[in-house]
């Protein structure tokens, strides 16, 4: 399997170790009552691995990404990032979110650079950088637009040349391709591999469509429904790069079908104990 090297990579190794998380429930009738959301999760993801995570909703897929990067400390357990214990967030992480979240005011330009000029980086400097990533992730011919002017598509391209501008070397995506059409998404999806293959960072990629998961991932973390961990782990067979075809393989179908049946599972197990 062709596929980035961890031993060149500039990757982060992962670690989930036990992590436990609840929250305060929504309309609480009694002082300190909580709901659990993540019950002992624990992982070891190698560096330059592309990881996707799928899951029911409401299980704590997004919280979990939240505290690898300190926005939420967790109720116990802990997180290491290369090693290190994750106690604040890391200018070594960058976050895409579904949502495009990009400031309406500033052009392709101007929201590409954001992060680099929170850094510090000279005004020339973080302009030639955005822009190679707007010519990577091809927008060259649109630095000059505002947001309102692209389609979901090319903001979410925006969107991501902004968290990889940053040269992060851990990527967190939550479902970011999740409100596009599927056409758009399929297109996302690759030239996301094509990225990745290119500078072979980690990625934990949140998603709730399996084939996603499937056609993007070397590994799929399977989530059951709140409290959770990990159900299972499968480990993704096919060859890289990869091409739309691989979606008519008929052991892309037989994974996509296993992966459906454990969530199936956990679905109704959920609605007969609630």
């Amino acid at each position: 399997m062709r596929r980035p090297s961890a031993s060149s990579s500039a990757g982060l190794s992962v670690e989930l170790d036990d992590v436990h998380m609840s929250f305060a429930p929504a309309g609480a009738k009694h002082e300190g009552e909580r709901l659990k959301v993540l019950d002992g999760v624990s992982a070891e993801i190698p560096a330059a691995q592309f990881t996707c995570i799928v899951g029911p909703s409401g299980c704590g897929k997004s919280t979990l990404l939240r505290i690898m990067q300190a926005l939420l400390k967790p109720d116990a357990g802990r997180v290491l990032l290369g090693g290190k214990p994750v106690t604040e967030p890391s200018w070594d992480v960058g976050f895409v979110f579904q949502q495009f979240n990009l400031l309406p005011w500033r052009t392709v330009l101007g929201n590409v650079e954001f992060g680099l000029e929170n850094r510090g980086v000279s005004r020339q400097e973080r302009r030639r950088h955005a822009r190679e990533w707007i010519h990577r992730v091809k927008l060259g011919k649109f630095e000059e637009h505002f947001p309102s002017q692209l389609s979901g598509g090319m903001q979410q391209r925006v969107g991501l040349a902004r968290a990889l501008a940053i040269e992060p070397k851990l990527l967190l995506m939550d479902e970011p391709f999740g409100a596009l059409d599927s056409q758009t998404k399929m297109l996302l999806q690759t030239e996301l591999l094509r990225l990745w293959e290119q500078d072979a960072k980690t990625v934990i990629f949140i998603t709730h469509d399996i084939e996603e998961a499937l056609f993007l991932g070397d590994v799929v973390y399977v989530m059951g429904s709140a409290p959770t961990k990990f159900d299972e782990v499968i480990q993704v067979p096919f060859e890289r790069p990869r091409s739309d075809a691989l979606r008519a393989n008929p052991e892309f179908a037989q994974l996509r079908d296993r992966i459906w049946s454990l969530l199936k599972q956990s679905i109704l197990r959920a609605d007969e104990a609630a």
